[in-house]
């Protein structure tokens, strides 16, 4: 029996952060940061079921050609990942009455759509990265027992190798996405890519403001990093914690981001929204077919 303090329910019988109850939650989860996004993708439903909101945190779960989605807003950082993938998890595989774990547990679809930064001079403005892997600036998968058993290690020594890793930060790890969600997005739209997932928008990607960052050169190194076929291809803020967690808790995740600047032409378009559109209704198609 989980305890009290460890699994909080509200006076509702709903989970603490995400005030969701476990009939709310379709099999295919979109994740995106923005709350203003859950209603941008929702506007493409045939019908809504529901709209919850609590803090950052808003869901919505509707149809989309015949099919059942669940979108959720978590804000930025892998920290509030922590909080909506455990939390998504226990309302599938924990039963809130007894606080037991089921027996049967049931997989979800987690599919972040996201923006994100490019670090290779060959990912323009407005196109569509697809990770295939996910390295966390983080620290946090580390925090969590048998994190070892879904992780790249042999990435991870060569990347740690290759950027001479400042031992101050926390240890890098590698994760990858779904492979049968892989398979079933990849295609024209979208380029292969290996994305960081950094705890800060600032110093911790390379931003320099009136602060200066520990390795200077770091993105120098991240830039020109190879492991056999693959290269770092973009910076975002979630992606490693999504990965992570749901490969431990036995999930299906995947990331697709829209690339709003590229870090190394220093081009960006803050105008990114039709870009957006075209993107939520790639996602929507593919789960849909």
């Amino acid at each position: 029996m989980i305890g009290s303090s460890e699994l909080i329910i509200n006076n509702d019988k709903s989970i603490f952060h995400l005030h969701l109850k476990p009939e709310h939650i379709a099999d295919h989860v979109l994740l995106v940061g923005d709350p203003a996004r859950v209603q941008l993708i929702a506007s493409h439903f045939s019908n809504i079921e529901y709209k919850i909101q609590n803090r950052e945190f808003v869901s919505t779960t509707g149809t989309y050609q015949n099919t059942r989605i669940t979108v959720i807003s978590t804000g930025i950082g892998t920290d509030n990942i922590d909080i909506v993938i455990n939390e998504l998890d226990a309302l599938v595989n924990i039963d809130l009455e007894t606080r037991e774990v089921k027996a049967e547990k049931r997989s979800l679809n987690i599919i972040r759509i996201g923006t994100s930064g490019a670090l290779q001079k060959n990912l323009p403005v407005n196109s569509y990265v697809l990770s295939r892997k996910a390295i966390g600036f983080d620290g946090l998968l580390n925090f969590y027992a048998n994190r070892e058993l879904i992780s790249d290690l042999d990435f991870e020594r060569n990347f740690i190798n290759h950027t001479a890793w400042n031992s101050l930060l926390g240890k890098p790890y590698v994760v990858d996405s779904s492979p049968r969600l892989y398979d079933r997005f990849q295609g024209d739209h979208f380029t292969e890519g290996v994305t960081i997932s950094a705890p800060g928008f600032y110093g911790p990607q390379g931003r320099i403001l009136r602060l200066e960052t520990a390795d200077p050169l770091l993105n120098e190194k991240v830039e020109c990093f190879f492991y056999n076929d693959l290269q770092i291809t973009n910076y975002e803020m979630e992606c490693s914690a999504i990965y992570g967690l749901s490969a431990l808790l036995g999930h299906e995740a995947l990331t697709v981001c829209l690339i709003i600047a590229n870090r190394t032409t220093k081009e960006a378009n803050e105008n990114y929204y039709p870009a957006m559109e075209k993107l939520i209704k790639l996602v929507l198609d593919k789960l849909s077919t």
